[in-house]
């Protein structure tokens, strides 16, 4: 014979969304993209910047941030390569037609670090050098800082 239910097992229970899943209620309110890197981009990446010497990725808010020999320098989100740029060196990625990185499209201001020419990446040797010249703006910019 079947049980009778109760009225709590009727119930249905609370849906709860993701903050990263969650159609803003209101306009102007942000919705989160993911930073998700494939792995096989990121072991691309390194392996591309061996010459560079000790690169270490490490994980940070779903995306990789790359440092050499403790410098961060880099950014890997959404299998896109970004490098540290300043006064100095943007005009290169500019001329090259690439993107400063934005983790919220939709906010105002950029980060420093714009996106690597398909081209520079696939060149190991031309790769390094746009690494190393970012290693030195990152450095120059943590002094300055200090």
């Amino acid at each position: 014979m079947p049980r009778k239910r109760s009225d709590d097992s009727r119930r249905t229970p609370t849906r709860r969304r993701s903050p990263r899943t969650r159609t803003p209620s209101k306009p102007g309110k942000r919705t989160l993209r993911s930073l998700a890197v494939s792995d096989a981009f990121k072991a691309f990446v390194v392996d591309q910047l061996e010459d560079l010497g000790d690169v270490v990725p490490r994980s940070m808010f779903g995306g990789v941030g790359l440092y050499s020999r403790g410098v961060f320098f880099g950014i890997i989100a959404r299998d896109v390569l970004y490098l540290k740029a300043d006064d100095t060196t943007r005009g290169d990625y500019e001329r090259a037609g690439m993107e400063p990185f934005r983790p919220y499209p939709d906010r105002a201001g950029t980060a420093q670090y714009y996106a690597v020419p398909v081209g520079v990446l696939e060149s190991a040797s031309e790769l390094v050098e746009w690494a190393r010249t970012a290693v030195a703006v990152s450095a120059r910019a943590n002094t300055t800082v200090r």
